[in-house]
């Protein structure tokens, strides 16, 4: 593997950061996911949008898109695979120990490897967690995800790959990295931004190629939705066939499947959307 770090493509034993990075230290940086497809990052624009609003929610200095590019189509020269994951970071750089920055450049890591192609279905589990909808972060992509990883290792103990939260105030909100949408009355639904979601770039585009309404819903609509599908970057759509104990069938659900082929058609039609 070839990592780009801070103006260089290096091999992954020479990609090595300072232990006083502040992204080490106190989790001061922010991050993409982006799907890759034959050596081709999709929606790259949008992504490096958000990357910038996630650092300017942070205080960091806007990030050097025109580097950020350059790095990403370096590692995916370097590592051409069929399907990947590429994987931006963007850190506080060099700081004194303790939560204040320090005069140092900001660190920018790029990186890719392969990942395998999703089921078109999944379950899911509810977690006693909460998103603060009301937090400094809400809403941004930020490498402090210590709580992602315990609510997902929870998922994983009861044989699901993604666990749901709702936020402080037990509206639904979304999975440790997936947006989540739900059909009701046969009418698609998915949490408005105000609940303390991240705005997914998957998310954003079901919302506009497939008409979701943007709803604020109780939690305890996963009890009576006739369908539940999650959306992320590696995921695109996925059908929830079963949340806690609850079967929702063996496949996608009608409304399910057609956002599945809205989303194959209009990816594959326009690789930046």
């Amino acid at each position: 593997m070839r990592i780009w770090l801070d103006g260089a493509l290096r091999d992954v034993d020479g990609a090595t950061v300072s232990v006083l990075d502040h992204g080490l230290t106190v989790g001061d940086g922010v991050f993409e996911t982006l799907k890759t497809e034959h050596g081709r990052a999709f929606a790259l624009t949008r992504h490096l949008e958000r990357l910038t609003r996630s650092a300017r929610g942070l205080g960091l200095p806007d990030p050097d898109l025109d580097e950020v590019r350059r790095a990403c189509a370096a590692v995916l020269e370097a590592e051409p695979v069929e399907h990947g994951r590429l994987r931006v970071t963007y850190t506080g750089g060099v700081a004194p120990l303790g939560s204040d920055r320090g005069d140092a450049a900001p660190t920018l890591i790029a990186a890719v490897a392969a990942s395998p192609r999703r089921p078109d279905t999944t379950a899911v589990v509810t977690v006693p967690w909460v998103r603060n909808e009301r937090s400094a972060v809400a809403g941004l992509k930020t490498t402090s995800y210590a709580e992602n990883v315990v609510a997902l290792a929870a998922a994983h103990r009861a044989g699901a790959s993604e666990a749901l939260l709702a936020n402080t105030v037990g509206r639904l909100c979304e999975g440790t990295g997936s947006n989540v949408f739900v059909v009701l009355d046969g009418e698609l639904h998915t949490p408005p931004l105000e609940s303390g979601c991240l705005a997914g770039i998957t998310r954003a585009l079901v919302v506009e190629w497939a008409g979701a309404k943007e709803t604020d819903l109780p939690f305890e609509v996963l009890e009576r939705a006739e369908e539940v599908f999650v959306t992320s970057s590696l995921r695109d759509a996925q059908a929830v066939v079963r949340i806690d104990g609850r079967e929702l069938g063996t496949g996608p659900g009608p409304v399910t499947a057609e956002v599945m082929r809205i989303f194959q058609v209009k990816a594959g039609d326009d690789l930046d959307p």
